[in-house]
């Protein structure tokens, strides 16, 4: 019995190292468009809660507000480009443009994220026959709301975070 009491507490410990490392790699996904970062701050606090039991880890309230705030940023990169572009005046061509264009720049990392959808909403403008400004607010457009869904993601990562760490009780 002093044996498992003596480990009780050092594994209680990892499993909180644990999941602040994840919760780390789930805000640098939140910003890097390769990681699900909400989805693995979600991984965490799930992990945590089967590992550590309900007494010592959030409750099933807590991880339902968790899972729709991870839904929310899932919404949020879908609606994101297109409500961006269509706030700017594109056309369904410039927004079917932007799509395929983040798409496409997924393969080309965090620039390609940010470019891809702005260059498929100019030459989705382009292919309805608009002229180059007209092109160009819409490509505008999808950058400025690829930014507002990336910080807002970031935003929601840190409320999921700070929602764990409030309904948690303390290891110490």
């Amino acid at each position: 019995m002093v044996t498992s009491q003596r480990f009780a507490i050092p594994m209680e410990l990892f499993w909180w190292f644990f999941t602040i490392v994840l919760f780390a790699v789930g805000l640098i996904g939140t910003v890097a468009p390769v990681l699900p970062g909400t989805t693995i701050i979600l991984a965490a606090a799930v992990i945590h809660r089967i590992m550590l039991g309900p007494e010592k880890s959030i409750g099933r309230i807590t991880i339902i507000v968790l899972v729709l705030l991870t839904l929310a940023t899932y919404a949020l990169d879908f609606l994101a480009g297109y409500f961006g572009a269509k706030h700017f005046g594109a056309t369904k061509w410039g927004t079917f443009g932007a799509i395929l264009g983040a798409l496409v720049g997924l393969f080309f990392g965090i620039l390609g994220l940010f470019v891809g959808p702005v260059i498929g909403a100019i030459a989705g403008e382009f292919l309805a026959g608009k002229r180059l400004v007209d092109a160009g607010r819409a490509g505008w457009g999808s950058l400025l709301g690829n930014i507002g869904a990336m910080v807002a993601k970031l935003i929601i990562a840190l409320a999921m975070i700070a929602i764990f760490l409030i309904a948690v009780p303390s290891p110490f």
